[in-house]
């Protein structure tokens, strides 16, 4: 079998007119996002504007990280210590550490065999606990049915807070992620859909919500600098009483945005091209279940997800090892003990152990891979079939 030769982990090179903005910031030295003269706009408010339209958006804030996004966004939605905040039980350690990190206790929801948060369990685990808030990782850019999942949330009187880091530029019946609750969180960190090394963004349409996100972000009261914020009427009421969480977003990484946020449509064609070429291999594997992608859905195919139902932690092993000797870099999500960025809930011991009996099942033979834009249609093609010929050599649909 051929050996694949791609990096899994090499990004495209940031493009010139980037880097020629981010030489000018690192030239003027005012790198910090209110260093401005009279009357000029920093990058980063720029930044704000323009993602707040492309989102189609109110208000933006961009920030340090996606997952400081999400922290800063529950307590700006009122969070209170202690309380309980429901989220999918599959999904990345930073979405119940922003829970915790602000004072929450996570809820573990159970997902389907499509890797969306179950609507159904949800609602149970809404009656049982009480909880107010849903923070929804929309995991690996798989969205559940957003309708019916908004229609829930409102009628229970759940606020609902997207974690879009995997589902930038994707919609729901051409609605985009992130605006069917009070906020969408993003991520701009290298392995997302804009990349500037780390980086956060959260929009929403409420004014309250956003100038209390502004606030904590560590505005110095110098929030009428921002490109995508409420009137500075509406800070007044909040502005004494909501502390000052430094985690801004500075004018060089808002540099090296911009110009990519231009070409991102762009960018989401390409991706989904290159998840089609290695989904068609993956689909005439036996043993082998790909998440449906519903027609309403508009995905971004960063990565690929895939189910081996059945596989023993053995086998699932053995799997992995054989993909990497042949170069393609599997993550398998049912190990105990975390392996770089890929983890499950038994491993966060700063969570409260659930039972979720279904998403055990279901990790248990799951595996994922990144599919950057370095890599060619081609590259995708071999890449299915290695996937292939280790499925085949190894039996792996067998215990």
């Amino acid at each position: 079998m051929k050996r694949f030769r791609g990096n899994f982990t090499q990004q495209e090179p940031i493009g010139e007119e980037a880097i020629a903005a981010a030489v000018e910031v690192l030239r003027s030295g005012r790198l910090h996002r209110y260093n401005t003269a009279a009357g000029e706009r920093s990058i980063v408010s720029s930044l704000e504007a323009e993602y707040a339209a492309y989102q189609q958006a109110k208000y933006c804030l961009a920030c340090a990280s996606g997952g400081y996004a999400m922290g800063i966004a529950l307590r700006a939605a009122g969070l209170q210590p202690g309380e309980r905040v429901l989220t999918n039980a599959f999904t990345l350690a930073p979405v119940p550490g922003a829970i915790v990190g602000a004072g929450g206790k996570p809820v573990l929801v159970e997902i389907t065999s499509d890797l969306a948060i179950d609507l159904d369990d949800l609602a149970r685990k809404i009656d049982a606990t009480g909880a107010r808030f849903l923070l929804l990782s929309n995991m690996r850019g798989h969205l559940a049915d957003m309708e019916r999942l908004q229609g829930l949330v409102e009628r229970a009187g759940v606020t609902l807070i997207e974690d879009c880091a995997h589902t930038m530029g994707a919609t729901w019946k051409g609605v985009k992620s992130g605006n069917f609750g009070l906020a969408g969180c993003f991520s701009t960190q290298t392995y997302k859909h804009l990349n500037s090394g780390e980086g956060g963004l959260i929009t929403s349409d409420d004014p309250q919500f956003m100038a209390r996100a502004i606030l904590l972000s560590g505005s110095y009261m110098l929030y009428e600098r921002h490109g995508a914020a409420p009137d500075a009427a509406v800070f007044e009421t909040v502005r004494l009483d909501t502390p000052n969480m430094s985690g801004r977003m500075d004018n060089l990484r808002a540099a090296i945005l911009r110009p990519q946020l231009a070409g991102l449509e762009t960018n989401i064609e390409r991706w989904n091209e290159r998840y089609r070429a290695v989904e068609r291999k993956l689909r005439d594997i036996p043993r082998i279940a790909i998440p449906v992608r519903p027609n309403e859905e508009r995905f971004v195919g960063s990565s690929i997800q895939f189910r081996v139902p059945g596989i023993s932690a053995q086998a699932a092993q053995a799997f992995v090892a054989a993909n990497r000797e042949l170069g393609v870099e599997l993550k398998w999500f049912g190990a105990d003990m975390p392996v770089a960025f890929t983890s499950n809930h038994h491993s966060w011991k700063y969570v409260e152990a659930q039972s979720v009996p279904v998403t055990d099942e279901l990790l248990s033979g799951l595996f994922d891979m990144r599919i950057p834009l370095t890599f060619t249609l081609d590259d995708c093609e071999l890449i299915g079939d290695i996937i292939g010929h280790c499925a085949a050599e190894l039996r792996v649909g067998e215990p």
